[in-house]
């Protein structure tokens, strides 16, 4: 997906994000895998370098940009989960729940997540991009299992901490059923602040409508944080829960000019 979402937006890039994310269909062996990781696994066995095959593919679909990936190491998430044991009402209680997609749509309130194993490799070209980095964006994405998995890769948050980019954190535009019910925009701030507290937040970007009467409390964690906070129009504005790229990267260059 995010190689797609860098294709250019003539015929060639159109429609090579098109095969890229295109699942098979019918009742074969195929059925339900997606072309583009078959092409990425394919090139990774063929060249032995995950950081090589993604660039091959980038080249193919003429990307604009550069795709990396998280870590080397097959990792496994889990979370600490309460409201799903055998005492649902006991704060304290919590249940262990792996893997992305059960994490992802536990009936549980998320207490916390960790990465398994803890400690994965990190290509050395993911360090250089982010040391060589002038900004550094985190979300907007599925807060637990995209967002900040990031910093809880060792290599990858001391990288975070340590680099001169400053880092902007762009908060989703609603609760996410299952992984963040009931989140507000602070509970998702807080929720990543928990997972990295080393981490210096430069500027924090909320969309108006969503933060609605909550924005005195938003202010407050991101006061609490040494952080700016810009809210501005940057949801799409159909009735769905997305961000307008549009918007949100004009967004991003106010925020990059008056820095």
């Amino acid at each position: 997906m995010a190689l797609a979402a860098l294709c250019g937006d003539d015929e060639w890039g159109d429609t090579w994000a098109k095969v890229l994310q295109h699942r098979f269909a019918g009742d074969g062996d195929m059925r339900g895998h997606v072309v583009g990781n078959l092409l990425i696994v394919g090139l990774w066995e063929l060249l032995g370098d995950h950081v090589d095959a993604l660039d091959w593919v980038g080249r193919l679909l003429g990307a604009k940009g550069r795709v990396l990936p998280m870590a080397m190491t097959p990792m496994d998430i889990t979370a600490e989960v309460r409201g799903i044991g055998e005492h649902p009402d006991d704060p304290g209680e919590l249940v262990t729940v792996r893997g992305q997609v059960e994490v992802a749509t536990t009936e549980g309130v998320i207490a916390s997540i960790a990465l398994d194993p803890p400690d994965p490799e990190v290509s050395p070209a993911v360090l250089g991009a982010i040391a060589e980095a002038d900004w550094a964006v985190l979300g907007p994405g599925s807060w637990f299992t995209s967002v900040i998995p990031h910093v809880m890769v060792p290599q990858l948050r001391e990288a975070l901490v340590r680099t001169d980019a400053r880092v902007i954190v762009v908060l989703n535009l609603a609760e996410q059923q299952g992984e963040t019910g009931g989140f507000g925009p602070a509970d998702h701030l807080a929720a990543l602040a928990e997972h990295a507290p080393d981490l210096a937040v430069h500027t924090v970007v909320a969309d108006r409508e969503s933060v609605g009467d909550d924005v005195e409390e938003l202010e407050q964690v991101v006061a609490a944080l040494g952080a700016r906070l810009v809210v501005d129009d940057v949801a799409l504005g159909d009735g769905t829960p997305r961000h307008d790229p549009v918007r949100l990267a004009a967004t991003y260059a106010r925020v990059m000019q008056d820095s």
